[in-house]
């Protein structure tokens, strides 16, 4: 069998990332990290969490609104989520407040 040269990337894996780079296109292996919360990424972690305590909805929506999400493009859906998410919880207890009150 040849022991040559072997283009499969599991195989010539020296560290745990294998670096994809272009020489026309030098972003292409810039986001080839994993997400960080287990590899979901952060809005989509707190979006999660947030039905457990719904204030990750808010500090989600901070990082929303304080664009995190320029640091990884794929944090953006997450975070635009639970931007959602914190919008309904809110509109929901006003409701539930002035049910109450009134």
């Amino acid at each position: 069998m040849d022991q040559g040269h072997s283009t499969n990337a599991v195989e010539n894996r020296q560290s745990e990332y294998i670096l994809i780079s272009d020489a026309e296109e030098p972003r292409l292996g810039m986001f080839d990290k994993p997400l960080p919360c287990f590899g979901c990424g952060i809005g989509w972690f707190s979006l999660l969490l947030g039905f457990v305590c719904p204030l990750m909805w808010y500090f989600a929506t901070i990082l929303y609104f304080g664009r995190y999400y320029h640091k990884d493009p794929r944090e953006r859906s997450g975070l635009a989520a639970c931007a959602i998410a914190a919008t309904i919880c809110t509109i929901a207890a006003v409701i539930a407040l002035l049910v109450i009150l009134l």
